[in-house]
């Protein structure tokens, strides 16, 4: 029965670790918005547009999701921001 508990205290501090990784990784600064958004729209012919909201959803939610494409349950409030038709704004 205790190898039952530690192996399930093990888990769980193991997925609290990886859920502050995750986390960590979208605590951001405004100056490192430039960088992450530069990542996130290197992939897309529309970099112009692309940069710009980036850069300004990052400036609101101190976020950008990992990768240049999806990812964005990983920062919620980039996720839900829409535009006024209900399209995703940020990139």
């Amino acid at each position: 029965m205790a190898a039952g508990r530690d192996l399930l205290l093990v888990s769980l501090l193991f997925l609290v670790a990886s859920f502050n990784i995750v986390e960590g990784y979208n605590r951001l600064r405004r100056g490192d918005c430039k960088p992450r958004c530069s990542y996130r729209c290197s992939a897309t012919s529309h970099r112009k547009p692309c940069m710009f909201f980036c850069q300004k959803c990052c400036a609101k939610c101190l976020c950008v999701p990992p990768g240049t494409y999806g990812n964005k349950q990983t920062c919620p409030c980039y996720n839900r921001w829409k535009t006024q038709q209900g399209a995703p704004k940020c990139p």
